[in-house]
């Protein structure tokens, strides 16, 4: 199984808390860590914005990369969120079985 960590970030705690604990719930994910006190600079709509928000770290397959993305695409409140995955290349090995285990 290739495991990843997908990055995507929340204008507030019920939406990570919302995110996190329905992917988790339904095996899109095996865990979430909720990070808190981010301040994202970024260009939207013609201009720089920046905001505080919290970043939601999802470590699952990729198998169920498109499952998980539609399912935070359904709960997000951004029209357009952050969705980024990297492959997870070297890790503690019983941690990415437990990873593959909890996302079956």
């Amino acid at each position: 199984m290739e495991n990843i960590l997908v990055y995507c970030t929340v204008p507030n705690d019920f939406s990570a808390n919302l995110i996190a604990s329905t992917v988790v719930d339904e095996q899109l994910a095996a865990c979430v860590n909720i990070i808190d006190g981010i301040t994202s600079v970024y260009r939207w709509e013609g201009g720089v914005q920046t905001d505080k928000e919290l970043l939601l770290l999802i470590k699952t397959q990729k198998s169920k990369f498109e499952s998980l993305k539609e399912k935070i695409l359904s709960l997000h409140e951004y029209s357009v969120p952050e969705i980024v995955a990297v492959p997870i290349n070297l890790g503690h090995e019983e941690y990415l079985k437990w990873i593959s285990d909890s996302t079956r």
